[in-house]
C-alpha cells in the first residue's frame, strides 16, 4: 500500500484530465489528498474521477476554463465551501504551439497567453487568500525547459513558460513570510496524448520513425513519462521532504539542458 504523504490535504489540479495533469491527480489522490480537478473537458475529467474512485481515492471534477476569471473564482468558491481549505494548487493546465515569430499569429499568441499565463495568474490569485488565512500552502507551476533554453519553432510557447517561471519566483518572494511555498517543474519532452496526436496529424506515414527521432532529442534516449513528472510534483508538494524549498525550478528533462551538445 502506498504511503499517504498527502493525507488530509486538499489539492487543486488544473488540466487534470489528461497527460501530466491526469498522472498528478491520480498520484495525489492515492497519496491521501482530496483532489479537485479543474478542466474544461468534462468527459475526460469524469473518467479520471472514476479511475481515482476505483483506486479508493477522492476526486471531484469542476468543469472550468482557467482563462475565465468568473469560472475560476466560482470553482474555487465551491471548493472552499466544501472543504474550507486549499493546501495545494498545481497549475498544470496549458497548451502548446509550434511556430516562429514570423509564423505566429496574433490569435495564436492570445490563446497561449490566455491559458498558459493568465490561467496561472487567475488560479493562483483565487487560492492565495485562503492559503494566507489558513497558515500557508503550496503552489506548484508547470513550466518547461523552453523557459530557459532556446527551442526551435516554439516562440509563443517558450515565451509563456518564461512568464510562468517568473511568476513562480515572484510569488515565492512575495509570500515567503506567509508560509506559502511556490516552485515550478520544467519537463523536457514527455510522452502524452499531445505527442501522439501531433505525430498522427503531421507524420501519418512515419509515426514510429518520428517518435524515435523525438525520443532521441533527450540525451537519456527516451521521452519522459507523465508518472515521473507526477512523482516530482508529489515530492515538491509534501512539506516533509520539500518544506525548505521555495522559489526554485526543477528541470526533469533526460539531460536535455545540461547534456545536449
Amino acid at each position: 500500500m502506498r504511503e499517504e504523504r498527502l493525507k488530509n490535504k486538499v489539492a487543486v489540479v488544473t488540466g487534470g484530465s489528461s497527460g501530466i495533469g491526469r498522472a498528478i491527480s491520480i498520484l495525489f489522490a492515492i497519496s491521501g489528498a482530496k483532489v479537485h480537478i479543474l478542466d474544461f473537458n468534462e468527459e475526460e475529467g469524469d473518467k479520471v474521477v472514476e479511475e481515482i474512485n476505483i483506486l479508493g481515492g477522492k476526486a471531484i471534477l469542476h468543469v472550468c476554463d482557467v482563462s475565465n476569471a468568473l469560472q475560476v473564482n466560482l470553482a474555487v468558491e465551491n471548493i472552499v465551501n466544501q472543504d474550507n481549505i486549499i493546501d495545494i494548487l498545481v497549475n498544470n493546465a496549458g497548451v502548446s504551439h509550434i511556430g516562429t515569430l514570423t509564423s505566429t499569429t496574433e490569435e495564436d499568441l492570445q490563446r497561449i497567453y490566455d491559458i498558459n499565463i493568465k490561467g496561472v495568474f487567475l488560479c493562483s490569485k483565487a487560492v492565495i487568500q485562503n492559503m494566507y488565512d489558513n497558515g500557508g500552502g503550496v503552489i506548484l507551476n508547470m513550466a518547461s525547459i523552453g523557459a530557459t533554453v532556446a527551442l526551435a519553432d516554439r516562440f509563443a510557447y517558450s515565451m509563456s513558460k518564461g512568464a510562468v517561471l517568473n511568476m513562480t519566483i515572484t510569488i515565492a518572494k512575495d509570500y515567503l513570510d506567509k508560509n506559502i511555498r511556490c516552485n515550478s517543474i520544467s519537463p523536457g519532452r514527455v510522452h502524452t496524448p499531445f505527442v501522439d496526436d501531433y505525430l498522427k496529424k503531421n507524420y501519418p506515414d512515419q509515426t514510429e520513425e518520428m517518435f524515435e527521432k523525438l525520443s532521441k532529442t533527450q540525451p537519456i534516449g527516451r521521452m519522459g513519462k507523465p508518472e515521473e513528472i507526477a512523482e516530482l510534483a508529489l515530492f515538491l508538494c509534501d512539506d516533509r521532504g520539500a518544506g525548505f524549498i521555495t522559489g526554485t525550478d526543477y528541470p526533469i528533462d533526460g539531460g536535455f539542458i545540461k547534456l545536449n551538445t
